[in-house]
């Protein structure tokens, strides 16, 4: 590691080392998550998955950033993102559980609709949590992983500027230059099953508070993994 992974480390730990040694400011994280949900999807996402891909960046190119990376206009997309994710938990979340029970009689009975909200483990929650990250996976994430690779080429269109952002989106030119090989054959034939699938499965086994947070993590992880995958395929 170099100097200026030991200065981010140091600053990841004097960022999240209150919530865990202070309980008051854990429990001030808590009162303002489930008061503001939508705020609170949009703060976590805007830091922890534009953190995930300047880690990405630096292992694959050596740097946390570079000219036309565009900090501020990922962040922005990344809390609007958060925001949507947030949405989609709720609806899917409440959904698919009601869906399960009006599958057959037995279900409805083993399967309430409020059983993501039950505290502990049960086979039929586990159920319930697979069947919500399918369902939001299929339906929702083909999308949502869509718009984010046009914001994404947006972004670098635009040589990361903040001016450059704000300008009308060229859904058309972009949509045409996407790389739909790679969208479809790695993208959403490969990270929706083998880890999305499983990933927010167990997202849904938490308690609610915890979920979306847990989701902005995940991002972190991938954006890692990718890198690394990446780097993989290159050599």
């Amino acid at each position: 590691m170099k100097s200026k992974d030991w200065t981010v480390v140091v600053i990841v730990f004097l960022i999240i080392h209150p919530f865990f040694f202070y309980p008051q400011v854990f429990e001030a994280y808590r009162s303002f998550n489930g008061a503001h949900g939508y705020i609170a999807s949009f703060i976590k996402f805007a830091i922890l998955a534009t953190f995930g891909e300047s880690i990405g960046l630096r292992i694959r190119t050596g740097e946390y950033s570079h000219k036309g990376f565009g900090f501020l206009p990922r962040a922005i997309v990344w809390g609007f993102l958060g925001v949507v994710i947030k949405m989609a938990f709720d609806i899917f979340g409440a959904g698919a559980p009601v869906m399960l029970g009006k599958l057959c009689d037995p279900l409805k009975a083993l399967i309430p609709a409020n059983i993501l909200a039950i505290p502990g483990f049960s086979w039929m929650k586990l159920l319930a949590a697979f069947t919500v990250s399918t369902t939001m996976n299929l339906f929702f994430a083909p999308v949502f992983m869509t718009f984010h690779k046009i914001t994404d080429m947006h972004i670098l269109a635009n040589k990361g500027t903040l001016g450059g952002f704000f300008t009308p989106i060229k859904f058309t030119k972009y949509f045409t230059e996407l790389d739909w090989s790679t969208q479809w054959n790695f993208v959403f034939k490969k990270t929706i099953p083998i880890f999305w699938i499983p990933a927010h499965t167990l997202s849904f086994m938490l308690p609610e508070e915890y979920r979306v947070l847990f989701a902005a993590v995940l991002s972190v992880v991938l954006g890692i993994l990718l890198s690394v995958a990446t780097l993989y395929k290159k050599k």
